[in-house]
């Protein structure tokens, strides 16, 4: 095979460095963005924040300057001004649409939206989980080293939920067999000279003993065990409570079932005596480890306000707390007009070209999110004015083909980024969904369906629930073609039961 040299000509998309920064700041939530600039700012000597108190006094010193006659700037001086940098090589590299004032970008948007209290500082997590508070409360009793390795194991056993999900034979069985070898348990020791073999009947009453600690109804086996053991820590002296526990112990499957005649018969109990058991047992905690095990807040901070002008007109504004306002350090920035090559001088240039590319990813960022937030508005002013049985059917392509950019570039300026509204804080991706074609030859938006839905749900007879085919009927007399599949899925989306399980007494 002869080797030869060949020209060829082609076309190709570069990532540059700047361009992958400025999708990676477009993807970023608005707490991550924080974080984000933080570390630059650590990073990067030649980038600060901004502070308002700063353009003030730097006013008042420019304005005495201009009254001393006396004091005039050396020509040294006057090249060191931020302004001059502009005409520095550096500029040129830029793309040439870059806009800048003084190489600082002020975030748009009036004011601040952060309250009086926004200085304290979050102090950390302090409670304890389910499974310290239970060894907690079972280092306060006296029980013997075998009971206690028991009740560890039962206490591993348990649930985020409370739930005890171990079998007591194999627990039974897995100590005696382990018996010999276990020396220690989760930090207690097991009696290595007792042969005796532990019952399945003491692994009970160690269960039973957990049982009365706190949240009532933890370690339960069943949700029936559950309500019957928070049922027990109520007064046994009301009739009322007594009659809980005997529906709760006796009719339980078919409570479940929402069988109520069946309950009502069998007990022969009269509708309101069984619809005040069924309120007892429903202010009951089906789930009692939630008591504990409480999920961490996740704290949202919106990315752009919306709020109704004088003129009654409709303006979105970016929140300025989210995106602080940058600058570069004029005396670092200084140095820079030094002739010299030393490593200390090219440090400094590199930075400084890092910090005007930072800028201006963070400027282009916060353009792209006001540009597409203020379509987003326009086109949803219905949801603004009369809430969610407004909302008109909206896609990626829609606000992509009016703001002229990619739909990927849409769908990271609208994920994990978030609008406050007179209706409340909705992330971006909460204004796009589907259409459903209309009896008239309209679209509604699938958002408007599920609102529609839940309101009919809300006004419904309780005794008698409407049935998924029913709710598609009354959808089909307002104009809505929706099959009953399509309702069922709404439905379950917003996690409303089915129509057997909506029953109730009145």
């Amino acid at each position: 095979m002869k080797q030869s040299l060949q020209l060829k000509i082609s076309q190709s998309l570069t990532m540059t460095p700047q361009l992958q920064q400025a999708i990676k700041l477009l993807q970023l939530s608005s707490i991550d963005l924080e974080a984000e600039i933080q570390e630059v700012i650590e990073s990067n000597p030649l980038l600060e924040i901004e502070n308002p108190q700063d353009n003030l006094q730097s006013e008042d010193k420019s304005s005495n300057a201009e009254s001393d006659a006396s004091i005039e700037a050396t020509p040294r001086e006057e090249k060191d001004t931020s302004e001059s940098l502009q005409s520095d090589k550096i500029e040129s590299e830029m793309i040439a649409d870059t806009q800048w004032e003084d190489w600082g970008y002020v975030s748009q948007g009036v004011g601040s939206k952060s309250d009086e209290n926004s200085h304290f500082e979050y102090q950390g997590e302090t409670s304890d989980s389910l499974r310290d508070q239970l060894i907690w409360q079972v280092n306060m009793t006296s029980l013997s080293e075998t009971d206690l390795a028991i009740a560890m194991i039962l206490i591993d056993s348990i649930d985020e939920s409370g739930f005890m999900k171990a079998d007591l034979h194999e627990v039974a069985g897995m100590l005696n067999e382990e018996k010999p070898k276990l020396s220690t348990q989760n930090g207690y020791l097991l009696p290595e000279d007792d042969d005796t073999l532990i019952q399945i009947e003491e692994v009970e009453t160690i269960l039973h003993f957990i049982q009365s600690f706190e949240p009532a109804g933890i370690a339960a086996r069943s949700l029936q065990e559950c309500l019957s053991i928070q049922l027990s820590r109520l007064d046994s002296s009301s009739d009322q409570i007594e009659l809980a526990k005997k529906v709760v112990e006796t009719q339980f499957e078919y409570l479940a079932n929402r069988n109520y005649r069946v309950v009502m018969k069998n007990l022969r109990l009269s509708e309101s005596q069984l619809k005040q058991a069924i309120d007892i047992i429903q202010n009951l905690d089906p789930r009692p480890g939630n008591q504990i095990n409480q999920n961490s807040a996740q704290y949202i901070k919106p990315d752009v306000y919306v709020s109704k002008n004088k003129a009654g007109e409709w303006q979105v504004e970016l929140n300025s707390d989210s995106t602080p306002t940058l600058r570069i350090n004029k005396d670092y920035a200084a140095m820079i007009k030094r002739a010299d090559n030393s490593a200390d001088n090219q440090f400094i240039k590199n930075n400084f070209q890092d910090a005007k590319w930072f800028i201006k990813s963070l400027q282009s960022r916060n353009e792209t999110l006001l540009k597409v937030s203020a379509s987003i508005v326009e086109k949803q002013v219905g949801f603004l004015e009369y809430g969610e049985e407004a909302m008109k059917p909206l896609v990626l392509h829609d606000i992509a083909e009016e703001v002229e950019m990619h739909e990927s570039t849409i769908s990271r300026v609208t994920t994990q980024k978030y609008m406050h509204t007179p209706k409340g804080i909705f992330e971006l991706k909460y204004f796009f969904s589907s259409h459903v074609s209309t009896a008239s030859g309209g679209e509604c938006s699938s958002t408007a369906i599920r609102a529609v839905i839940k309101k009919l749900v809300a006004a419904e007879n309780q005794a008698k629930p409407l049935s998924d085919s029913k709710i598609a009927t009354l959808l089909k007399d307002q104009g809505i073609k929706v099959a009953r599949r399509t309702v069922a899925k709404y439905r379950e989306s917003m996690s409303i039961p089915p129509s057997n399980e909506r029953k109730a007494l009145i």
